[in-house]
Order: C-alpha cells, then sequence, then structure tokens
C-alpha cells in the first residue's frame, strides 16, 4: 500500500512538471517582411533563410503547381504523430512539433516564385537539442520529396 501512496505521489508532480517542458508559444513567429523570424544564437533552430552553416538548411523544392505542393505538405504534417497544426494562411503554415518531454515550434512558408517551400524549426527550451531540429526537418523532406516530381 505504502509503494502505491509514493508511485502516485511521483506521478502527480511528474505531471505537474511536465507542462512546463513545453513552454510558452513564442510571440515572435509568424511572417515579417517575406521572411520568417530569425534563429537565436543557440543551435537549437534551423532555419531556411539563415545564412551560417550552423543554422541553415535547405528549403523544400518543389516542381508544379505551388498550391497543390503546400497542400502535400499538410498532408505530410498531418500523417506525422508529433505534428499538431497551430495555424495555416494562404502561403504559411505554423506547427507545434512534440517528443517525450519538450515542444517545438515548426515553420513553413512557400516562395510561389522560387519554387520552395521555406522551413523554420527551433527549440522552445534549452540551449541545444543535439541536432532533433535538423532531423525532424529532414523527415519531414523525405516525407515530402514525391511532391518533387508530382505534386
Amino acid at each position: 500500500m505504502k509503494f502505491l501512496t509514493v508511485r502516485a505521489m511521483l506521478a502527480g508532480i511528474l505531471a505537474g512538471l511536465l507542462p512546463a517542458c513545453a513552454g510558452e508559444r513564442p510571440a515572435s513567429l509568424g511572417v515579417r517582411d517575406g521572411r520568417l523570424s530569425p534563429c537565436p544564437s543557440s543551435p537549437n533552430c534551423v532555419s531556411s533563410q539563415e545564412s551560417d552553416d550552423r543554422h541553415r538548411i535547405a528549403p523544400l523544392a518543389f516542381t508544379g503547381d505551388p498550391d497543390a505542393a503546400f497542400a502535400h505538405l499538410r498532408l505530410v504534417l498531418e500523417a506525422r504523430g508529433d505534428t499538431t497544426i497551430i495555424e495555416q494562411t494562404g502561403e504559411y503554415l505554423r506547427v507545434e512539433l512534440r517528443t517525450t518531454f519538450f515542444v517545438d515550434d515548426g515553420e513553413f512558408l512557400l516562395d510561389r516564385g522560387r519554387r520552395v517551400i521555406h522551413v523554420r524549426s527551433a527549440s522552445r527550451l534549452g540551449y541545444s537539442d543535439l541536432g532533433k531540429n535538423r532531423g525532424r526537418m529532414e523527415d519531414i523532406r523525405r516525407a515530402f520529396s514525391p511532391a518533387g516530381s508530382a505534386p
């Protein structure tokens, strides 16, 4: 009986602490002057609109209809078990990407003229993500890639 009480107390403590790992949604996200928010100096962010190697990642390239490519991206994101779509406008998509304990923010911006979708993914908390955001964006790229030939 004592074991169950201690276990219940630990579960309650963990349940209270886990939401703190999610952090709050940043108010700085979104599109300003055709650009996604810049990455902070910490290494836990990647963006296709950054110029430094630490943060730079390639955008998602496509051929064909831009709207079809963007719709395909949404389907790719909806199929992931770790992704919740938070906001979508005609050319912008914002998601929350969850791991066991943390929530990261992902953003996608359709650039019709260049035929790419810019990407940004950043941790809400901490300094290093051990490459999680970069790896996740590359997973999304692999799932999206069939759209490059026929969206």
